[in-house]
């Protein structure tokens, strides 16, 4: 058996979220969930707006999730894990507490600096040099995001900049090679990630609607890598990518 022979949709989980002691539904929970990376981001979150938990989530770690109202809709929003894997799990709780549509947003690493620079980044398909998203959906080498469409429309009624394009998802950041790299930009990848495919495989599975925006933070587009902002982003930066996430989820 080989890892292209796990997807596996006749046959039940034997494990889920809703068995486990941490799963307390509240009917308080939102419908749409923004996802996202930096722990920054909530230290700005406490000066943006008022924000109360309604829900803890349990990957590993206790996760809460805020909830906020935003352009008269109530949204949460959580702290979520770097890779796939994590990011994934995390996701399946958030729809197992009742998400309905859900926004993720975070870095990425740049391989065509050309298109890129200064914009956003709305994957329209991912990659699969990854592990989970095997078991969400058959084998092919990427999974498209048919939700790309929806959010360039809020992003052209915001008038935000930004670009449409492939992206690399990959578990392996310190193995992202010279080689493998030139392969995916070859192939239109503009971008490189850790969590797009995965979380689009499950939103796919699970038959939820999974949005999702990046920006720009180191850069593979050159003789040698390149950290740019990696580590070293002002807080205004944080606040202006969040405000980006709630304005755009509040119009999902």
């Amino acid at each position: 058996m080989s890892l292209f022979d796990t997807f596996d949709p006749d046959s039940e989980e034997i494990v889920k979220f809703e068995y486990q002691r941490s799963f307390k539904p509240t009917d308080a929970f939102p419908e749409t969930v923004v996802m996202t990376f930096k722990e920054e981001t909530f230290q700005v979150l406490d000066h943006l707006c008022p924000a109360e938990v309604v829900a803890t989530l349990r990957e590993g770690r206790d996760v809460p999730i805020y909830k906020l109202n935003w352009n008269g809709r109530s949204i949460g929003i959580f702290q979520t894990l770097i890779g796939g894997a994590g990011t994934a799990g995390l996701l399946e709780e958030a729809l197992a507490m009742g998400a309905k549509k859900v926004l993720l947003y975070g870095s990425c690493g740049v391989l065509d600096s050309a298109h890129a620079a200064g914009r956003f980044i709305l994957p329209t398909q991912a990659y699969r040099d990854e592990g989970t998203s095997y078991h969400y959906m058959p084998v092919s080498d990427y999974v498209d995001i048919p939700t790309a469409q929806r959010l360039g429309e809020i992003f052209d009624a915001l008038n935000l900049p930004y670009v449409k394009g492939r992206v690399w998802t990959t578990d392996a950041f310190y193995r992202e090679t010279r080689n493998n790299m030139e392969k995916r930009r070859a192939e239109g990848c503009i971008a490189v990630d850790m969590e797009c495919a995965s979380a689009m495989a499950v939103g796919r599975f699970r038959g939820v609607p999974v949005y999702q925006f990046l920006y720009a933070e180191d850069s593979l587009d050159g003789d040698a890598w390149d950290p740019r902002t990696m580590g070293a982003r002002p807080a205004s930066d944080y606040e202006t990518h969040l405000r980006v996430a709630l304005e755009a989820a509040s119009r999902l």
